[in-house]
């Protein structure tokens, strides 16, 4: 099943911005993880053209660590489409893909996450972790899909003339067990997701209020708050490159969110060393043309069924939704980083910050803003997405 990538890859840094189609928007496919687990990737600075022999694909090169831990994947099962009356043009962004009921049910593929190193040749010692996907016996044939559809996602952007993004974590290599397992290995630089750096800062937040507001001074609170708006900001940059990367090498992320961004601090005061990755691309869908005109592939029918009912119809059509779907979620990724790093722990999380934004708001962020200003528990969100004469806020509306 495993693929060789092409031998030679550029290391100097691809940038790129993202699509300026903004105008279709939707969410579906969303990853939660069990297990605080990151994978990240080297930076590489150098501006000549590095040449590898190929992805490595024997399991003796290889030493396998402890469990990490494991994850399954939610999907979205049923939705109630357009509501009632709603102008079904694919050109009318406000109305599009708003939900009114959305169902998700847990799907049958577990995927373990274990530490390891590289054994044999010039890469030996590098560590890397594993991720096992189910043989089609325990995971059915989807893991086999999802598996081979992550190890080409990657393959095909680590090969790129650009140079190899490092946004994008990187793929060693992996191999097939007598038993059917895929095993992927990655560069781990990291163990922490931007899910795992919100939650730990909120619940700082929480414990400093419980020991009284005055257990920080305000110049000390002043820096803090600083800090973190930078590091926020840095995030987010990140994360927006590699989207805007696989956007221009035709890719789809579709499982963009907290928990598939991972970093290798979350030190607040080392902020200027912090590289945002983006990982599990296992969803990743190929927009080249050529893709489109032939044929829908199995894990992106759920992506193309909203394009359709939205209108979308030729190849360049729903190639413009994709990207717009993917840009939506960045949009829902960006509130959830504006809100909860600065809230207290219990205070909003995703599902509820989703449902203020998209179900009792429908999108409308000035109202959004009116309603925040009225909870003092959400000042600090508010005041950051203030900045630069309310740059958040609008920011927040071109993405959503």
């Amino acid at each position: 099943m495993l693929l060789a990538a092409p031998d030679c890859f550029s290391s100097s840094a691809a940038s790129s911005t993202l699509s300026s189609s903004l105008s279709h928007n939707r969410k579906f496919s969303f990853l939660f993880s069990k297990a605080s687990v990151s994978i990240n990737s080297p930076i590489r600075t150098r501006s000549i053209r590095l040449c590898t022999a190929s992805l490595i694909t024997n399991p003796d090169s290889f030493e396998v660590g402890k469990l990490i831990g494991s994850y399954g994947f939610m999907n979205v099962t049923s939705y109630s489409g357009f509501q009632s009356g709603m102008d079904m043009e694919f050109s009318s962004p406000g109305n599009m893909g708003q939900l009114k009921v959305q169902d998700v049910g847990e799907g049958g593929v577990k995927i373990r996450l274990y530490e390891g190193r590289i054994a044999l040749g010039s890469l030996k010692g590098t560590p890397v972790m594993f991720k096992v996907y189910p043989g089609q016996r325990a995971g059915g044939v989807e893991a086999d899909m999802m598996a081979a559809n992550e190890l080409n996602a990657h393959a095909v952007l680590q090969s790129s003339s650009k140079g190899i993004c490092q946004n994008v974590v990187i793929l060693v290599g992996g191999f097939e067990t007598k038993t059917g397992e895929q095993w992927l290995a990655f560069r781990n630089d990291g163990k922490y997701s931007a899910a795992d750096y919100a939650k730990i800062m909120s619940e700082r937040i929480s414990k400093s209020r419980s020991m009284g507001e005055n257990s920080w001074n305000r110049f000390e609170l002043g820096q803090t708050i600083k800090l973190r708006r930078y590091f926020v900001i840095k995030l987010l940059r990140g994360a927006i490159s590699g989207l805007a990367y696989m956007h221009d090498h035709d890719r789809l992320h579709q499982s963009l969110g907290p928990s598939s961004i991972v970093l290798n601090t979350i030190v607040e005061k080392d902020a200027a060393y912090l590289v945002p990755r983006l990982r599990d691309l296992a969803f990743s869908v190929d927009i080249r043309m050529s893709c489109l005109e032939e044929g829908l592939g199995t894990l992106s029918e759920g992506l193309w069924r909203r394009a359709i009912a939205a209108g979308a119809f030729t190849p360049m059509e729903k190639r413009a939704f994709g990207i717009a779907d993917d840009i939506y979620e960045a949009g829902l990724l960006f509130a959830y980083l504006a809100f909860v790093p600065f809230c207290e722990a219990g205070i909003i999380d995703s599902l509820s910050l989703q449902r203020l934004l998209e179900n009792t708001f429908q999108l409308d962020l000035e109202a959004v803003r009116e309603y925040c200003l009225a909870d003092d528990k959400l000042e600090e969100a508010v005041k950051f997405l203030d900045l630069g004469d309310r740059a958040g806020w609008q920011l927040l509306q071109k993405l959503c």
